[in-house]
C-alpha cells in the first residue's frame, strides 16, 4: 500500500482524533496511490498514525477510516461499521423509525451520510473515496439494514471540491418519493427527492421536544383562572373561567401564542401544536415548503390551529416590529416611546397606521438556514443572525420565549451568544438562558473535530429593560 508522510511542523491533530490530513501537510508520498484508494498514513519518523483514502484532487488530501491497518473498503469492512451505526442508534433511540443511521467522520465514515426513513434509506456520498465504493455500501446496507430501498441524493456542491459530479437516483429497490415517519410521537411526511438535503432535518429531534414546557401556562394573562363552577346536575366542577365569570370551552385556553420562522416542513410548529399551543404561525419564504407544512399539520389534525405564511422572514419580522412601534407611539401619544427618550412630536392618530404588523407571539422560534457556509462569511452572517434575533425577540410578550439557532459550523458557539446578547441591547431587551443544545443522539461528535459541532439551540426568556 502506497504511503503518505506528513510534514515535520505539523499539528499533532491526527494523535488527537481528527480524521483529517490536509495537502499543506504532507511532506512526500511513497508509491502510487490511487485517487480514491487507501494510503497508510506515516509521520515524519515513519510512525504509522492510521490508514485513510486518498484524493490528490482535494484540499483535504486523506480522510483517515482507521488507527490500524485497513486493507480494504469492501462490502465486509462497510457491514461492521453499518452494524455498529445501527447499534449505536438503536440505544438511544429506541422504536425510532426515522434517524440519521451514519454521521460521517463522527461514525468513522468520513464522506458518508445515511439517513433512515422507515424501510428506505437516503444516502450522500460526498467524497471521491465513498463515491467509488458505491456498491459495497449498497451491498452492506441490504445486508445489514434490509431495506426496501436506497435512494441518492448525492446533489451537493461540496462534490465539486472532489472532482465529482451531482447525481441523483434510485440504489437499490422501490424508493417513493413521499415517506411518512413519526418523530416524538407526530406523523411528519418526507419528500426524500425534493426536500432539502437527504429530505428532513434530525438534528433538531431533542431540540424540538425541548419546547414543551413552553406552550403551556399561557391562560392567566388572559384572565382566565381554573374555578369551581356548579353543574346543571348540581355537581361541582373545576373549570376554566374567564373575566366575564363564563366557563371557557375553547380545549387550548391555556397555550401559548407561537411564530415559527425558517419552518420548512413546520416540525416546530407540529410540536408546539402537539403539547398544546393556542395558535401557531408557521412562515416559510418556500411555498413548497409550506405546502409540506400544510400537510403535515393535516396529518397530525392541527389544522384549525395553524395559519401559514409564506414571505421572506427578514420583511416579515422588520414588518410586524414597524407595527408594535407605530402602536406604541399611538398609545403613548409620541412618535418615540422609547424609555428614557428626549420629548418627542406628538403622534397624529388621525392617521391611518402605515405599517401593516403589529402583532407579538408568547413563543418565536428562529431556525434559519447557514449564514455562514465559509469563513469569509462570517461577518455577513453576523449580521443576518442580528437582524432575526433583535427583530424575534421585539416581538416576543414579555416574558415569553425567544427560541433560536444556528446551524453554521463556522458561527462558534460564544459568537453567536455575543450576537445575540449584542441584539439583546439594541432592543433594550435582557434575555436570560433557559436551555443551551446541540444536535441530538443520532448525530455524535468526536472531541477535538470541531468541524462537527456546527449546531447552536438556545432558548430565552425575553423580558424589558
Amino acid at each position: 500500500m502506497a504511503s503518505v508522510i506528513l510534514e515535520r511542523s505539523r499539528k499533532k491533530r491526527l494523535e488527537q482524533g481528527h480524521p483529517w490530513v490536509y495537502a499543506s501537510e504532507v511532506a512526500s508520498v511513497d508509491g502510487d496511490p490511487q485517487a480514491g484508494g487507501l494510503v497508510d498514513v506515516l509521520n515524519h519518523q515513519g510512525r504509522f498514525l492510521g490508514t485513510g483514502y486518498y484524493n490528490p484532487a482535494s484540499q483535504i488530501r486523506v480522510r483517515i477510516l482507521s488507527q490500524g491497518p485497513l486493507a480494504a473498503m469492501d462490502t465486509a469492512f462497510f457491514a461492521e461499521r453499518f452494524a455498529s451505526c445501527l447499534h449505536h442508534r438503536e440505544r438511544f433511540l429506541p422504536g425510532a423509525d426515522a434517524y440519521r443511521l451514519v454521521y460521517g467522520e463522527a461514525d468513522f465514515l468520513p464522506g458518508l451520510i445515511i439517513d433512515r426513513f422507515g424501510d428506505v434509506l437516503v444516502v450522500q456520498l460526498l467524497t471521491l473515496g465513498m463515491d467509488k465504493c458505491r456498491d459495497q455500501i449498497v451491498q452492506a446496507l441490504v445486508e445489514v439494514v434490509a431495506p426496501r430501498g436506497i435512494y441518492e441524493r448525492s446533489d451537493v456542491s461540496v462534490r465539486e471540491l472532489e472532482g465529482l459530479e451531482q447525481r441523483t437516483g434510485v440504489l437499490y429497490g422501490e424508493c417513493p418519493r413521499h415517506i411518512t415517519v413519526s418523530e416524538n410521537g407526530l406523523k411528519v411526511i418526507v419528500d426524500i427527492e425534493e426536500g432539502q438535503k437527504t429530505g428532513y432535518f434530525f438534528d433538531q429531534r431533542e431540540n424540538r421536544a425541548s419546547i414543551a414546557p413552553l406552550i403551556q401556562g399561557w391562560g392567566g394573562r388572559s384572565g382566565i383562572t381554573l374555578q369551581e363552577v356548579t353543574a346543571e346536575d348540581g355537581t361541582l366542577q373545576t373549570l376554566p373561567v374567564n373575566k366575564s365569570g363564563k366557563p371557557v370551552t375553547f380545549p387550548y385556553w391555556d397555550g401559548a401564542t407561537v411564530l415559527e420562522c425558517f419552518a420548512h416542513t413546520g416540525s416546530f410548529t407540529l410540536h408546539a401544536c402537539k403539547y398544546g399551543a393556542k395558535k401557531v404561525t408557521c412562515l416559510d419564504v418556500s411555498a413548497h415548503a409550506i405546502e409540506s407544512a400544510k400537510a403535515n399539520v393535516e396529518l397530525n389534525g392541527f389544522t384549525d390551529r395553524v395559519e401559514f405564511v409564506v414571505d421572506d422572514a427578514f420583511a416579515f419580522l422588520r414588518n410586524q416590529v414597524k407595527g408594535v412601534e407605530e402602536r406604541s407611539e399611538r398609545a403613548t401619544g409620541k412618535t418615540d416611546a422609547k424609555p428614557g427618550a428626549k420629548a418627542a412630536a406628538k403622534a397624529d392618530t388621525a392617521k391611518p397606521m402605515t405599517a401593516g404588523g403589529g402583532r407579538t407571539w408568547d413563543v418565536v422560534i428562529l431556525d434559519p438556514p447557514a449564514f455562514a457556509k465559509t469563513k469569509s462569511a462570517v461577518a455577513g452572517a453576523c449580521r443576518g443572525y442580528k437582524d432575526i434575533n433583535l427583530h424575534g425577540m421585539k416581538l416576543v410578550n414579555e416574558g415569553g420565549y425567544l427560541v433560536t439557532a444556528s446551524c453554521s459550523y463556522h458561527m462558534q458557539p460564544q459568537l453567536f451568544l455575543d450576537t445575540i446578547a449584542e441584539a439583546a441591547k439594541d432592543a433594550g431587551k435582557v434575555l436570560r438562558l433557559i436551555e443551551w443544545r446541540a444536535a441530538g443522539k443520532d448525530h455524535p461528535q468526536i472531541l477535538g473535530v470541531d468541524e462537527g459541532h456546527y449546531l447552536k439551540f438556545a432558548i430565552f426568556e425575553v423580558r424589558s429593560k
